[in-house]
């Protein structure tokens, strides 16, 4: 029996601007029943505003967030490897992030992939493969992976590195704007595994959407849901009620739907919360992802 009541979804966003279409959150509650997506202001959701609605949750509620509360670590024993300075962990790291782009609007992290001494180790829009994107010669395109993203490969996963800021699949835009919000969030949400699970209260999570999708019977090649009846499909696999609604969904919207109801259904397990490779130096540098196994 999970002692959370509340399981938040976040689908989150990198996109440069103050309001995004892309940002959606949906909320499932620990007694049952659908979950339901939260209405934005107008506009979208700005990241601030959701960095505001989680410093006043409810109580013992369980946060998903879709981006990568840290870089690859293990793989070359630092961040950025060759650099006196690369932070030691993942706080740091996040501290690091702010004070870059200190002068960046909307919790933007534009500063940090075009600073001169960082823009070596990410792979960046026209073709700018910096020469420290892949680590010891890596022989595949989508450079260094924390050890959580391995495991999530192992699953049938295709995970691409925090590093990759090209393409749809791209995680690292959103990854380092939720680093901004991650440090602001420091002493008032805890983010597991960078820090232990706490026996009460609320308590922040990494997510993955492919893996809810996984475990509601899809592929990770059709983990995308844009369709009210394939949402609802999903969301029944996982032994939740349907959400009202036929025809085209936005696939944001159907993410954070069916990772709400996912939460809720696997926060027991206690298996998701000591997966075999998280030791104490991954989960205090890399950190990792909620339901990777």
């Amino acid at each position: 029996m999970t002692r959370f009541r509340h399981f938040l979804a976040i689908d989150w966003s990198g996109a440069a601007g103050e309001r995004h279409r892309g940002i959606a959150l949906a909320l499932a509650d620990g007694d049952g029943g659908p979950p339901v997506l939260l209405d934005p202001p107008a506009g979208g959701w700005s990241r601030e505003e959701v960095l505001a609605l989680l410093l006043d949750l409810p109580a013992d509620t369980l946060v998903g967030m879709d981006l990568g509360i840290s870089l690859p670590f293990a793989d070359c024993g630092a961040f950025f490897p060759g650099r006196a300075d690369s932070p030691p962990d993942a706080r740091s790291l996040w501290a690091l992030v702010e004070r870059i782009c200190a002068d960046d609007p909307y919790l933007a992290a534009t500063g940090f992939v075009d600073h001169p001494g960082l823009a070596a180790y990410y792979r960046r829009h026209g073709g700018r493969e910096g020469a420290n994107f892949r680590c010891d010669g890596a022989a595949h395109g989508r450079g260094r992976f924390r050890v959580t993203e391995h495991a999530q490969a192992a699953m049938g996963c295709k995970p691409y590195s925090n590093f990759n800021l090209v393409g749809a699949a791209q995680v690292g835009k959103s990854s380092l704007t939720g680093m901004r919000l991650l440090h602001r969030l420091r002493g008032k949400l805890p983010v597991w595994p960078i820090d232990p699970l706490p026996a009460s209260g609320s308590v922040m999570v990494e997510i993955y959407t492919t893996l809810a999708a996984l475990d509601a019977g899809r592929s990770a090649a059709k983990s995308k849901l844009r369709s009210y009846e394939e949402l609802n499909d999903a969301l029944a696999a996982l032994g939740s009620p349907a959400v009202a609604g036929a025809g085209t969904i936005d696939d944001h919207a159907s993410d954070a739907l069916l990772t709400a109801a996912w939460l809720r259904e696997v926060a027991s397990d206690p298996h998701r919360w000591t997966p075999d490779a998280l030791t104490p130096k991954i989960a205090r540098t890399e950190g990792w992802t909620f339901g990777a196994l």
